[in-house]
């Protein structure tokens, strides 16, 4: 047995083994290495983790702690408050160093302050950088100040950007052996009823490491040379699907970011517009870093006094997919089926429940924090903000995304629709984003009872538009104001 003081490492949104930083280097040292990742449900308060990420979380530490198994080591789990926990891990074991994963939502970035002013004096504690391409701190203006547009953040940030190659997973793990208490996984009731959430989910989705990189190959063997045409296209698997695997560190952008430029596959267009999403990560998790009140509080301080009309029963019609617009509800049930929905469809759901139905957009932020396997506070927050118009470098408040247009161009055969939809599938193609305009014949042959099969739309297009330009003309809107 390893008698020496044994290292820390603590895993939070890093749950991999290769390209880790603090793994890799708690395996430079000669020190036994215990892991733990700690569930701590007070620590982000109102945004504690939503239902949909639970499952995804269970599946996740599951994939995580049989990769260990391989090194003859356990993954220690612990329920409770951070610090304390810590606090009696270290004790029992005479740890000398803790070793982590930087972090840059608010609550994160307050717990690491915490936890270096309790334990400084007592143990070696490092903090490493292995959650983004680019640390917050290194791309400023010329002012000196945090960039508020993604252009000039994105160009800043591209004329210094050196991405190293991803760290390799070790070869061997000098484990502690010495007994260590651990929670048993099943106990921290992470997994919803089979009957609403799980079955679904496991058809669609393989959590953990291998599981992202199985997803990531796919991609770029068989989508990145046409990712810049296909993004926009619900009925294609022309993305990469890797947002949750990446959500939860089971995957580095570094390694997304390597792989895509190696790929023999790609093409100059698809790879720079994948890489750019990848670049509107960064600049999401920026913006947190430097107004971490951004998922509560509209980043354009005009937007405090803008009239919303919040109505439960319509919000509820959103969130079930009952609205009476068939991408709309295409999206909201896609959604609710596999905790995912394409970027293409977010943005036409958020700018209906926002725009056509003057609803609050944290409404719809808490929807998705609920649902998405992929909701991260970061990209979820700026995302939400960017379509109401009130976030940094957002869409003009007069962009109205009109959802039988939006369908008719991005889902022209309808073959997204009919596949969340199936009530629809018999209507041609033709009506199929406005069933409201089909004959009562064609409705008839189709199966199709409107306000009973599907609904009637629960607002008319073009009033609601009106309404929300009248709406967003009350306030003063600055493009350049900020919460």
């Amino acid at each position: 047995m390893n008698e020496q003081q044994p290292i820390i490492v603590w895993f939070r949104q890093d749950l991999r083994l290769t390209d880790n930083a603090a793994l890799h280097h708690a395996c430079q040292t000669d020190a036994p290495i215990i892991f733990v990742f700690i569930h701590d449900p007070e620590l982000a308060q109102k945004w504690t983790m939503g239902a949909a990420k639970q499952w995804w979380l269970h599946h996740s530490l599951a994939s995580l702690a049989g990769n260990l198994k391989h090194y003859r080591t356990d993954l220690i789990l612990r329920r409770g408050a951070t610090l304390e926990v810590l606090e009696n891990l270290i004790n029992e074991t005479n740890a000398q160093g803790l070793y982590f994963s930087r972090h840059y939502e608010p609550y994160q970035a307050g717990l690491e302050n915490k936890i270096n002013a309790h334990f400084k004096d007592i143990l070696t504690i490092k903090r490493f950088k292995n959650n983004l391409l680019v640390e917050p701190e290194t791309v400023l203006n010329k002012s000196n100040e945090p960039f508020k547009v993604f252009t000039p953040f994105y160009k800043a940030a591209m004329a210094t950007l050196q991405v190293a190659d991803p760290l390799p997973a070790p070869n061997e793990i000098d484990a502690y052996t010495a007994t260590i208490a651990s929670d048993d996984l099943d106990a921290w009731q992470l997994l919803p009823d089979e009957t609403l959430w799980g079955a679904e989910f496991k058809k669609n989705w393989v959590p953990g490491e291998q599981g992202a990189q199985i997803n990531l190959d796919a991609f770029t063997m068989h989508a990145l040379n046409k990712y810049n045409i296909l993004r926009n296209r619900p009925e294609f698997i022309g993305t990469s699907r890797i947002s949750p695997h990446l959500h939860f560190g089971e995957i580095s952008p570094r390694q997304i970011w390597n792989d895509v430029i190696h790929s023999d596959k790609g093409s100059e267009p698809g790879n720079e517009s994948y890489l750019k999403e990848l670049m509107w990560r960064e600049f999401s998790y920026y913006l947190l870093h430097y107004w971490p009140d951004l998922p509560d509080q509209s980043f354009k301080d005009s937007f405090a006094d803008f009239p919303w009309q919040n109505d439960s029963e319509l919000l509820n019609a959103w969130q079930h997919g009952k609205t009476g617009y068939p991408i709309v509800d295409a999206g909201m049930r896609e959604l609710l089926q596999t905790g995912w929905m394409h970027n293409r469809v977010r943005m036409v759901v958020a700018s209906f429940l926002i725009k056509h139905l003057l609803i609050d957009w944290r409404h719809g932020e808490a929807w998705f924090w609920d649902t998405l396997v992929d909701a991260d506070l970061a990209n979820n927050s700026a995302s939400w903000q960017w379509v109401a118009g009130c976030g940094a470098d957002a869409a003009p408040y007069f962009r109205i995304f009109n959802p039988q247009l939006q369908g008719e161009k991005f889902d022209p055969d309808g073959i997204y629709v009919k596949q969340w939809l199936p009530e629809l599938q018999h209507l041609p193609n033709k009506f199929i984003h406005a069933p409201w305009g089909a004959p009562a014949p064609v409705l008839q042959e189709a199966g199709v009872e409107l306000g009973k099969d599907y609904p009637q739309p629960i607002v008319e297009h073009h009033f609601a538009r009106e309404r929300a330009l009248a709406a967003f003309e009350t306030i003063k809107i600055n493009p350049n104001a900020s919460a």
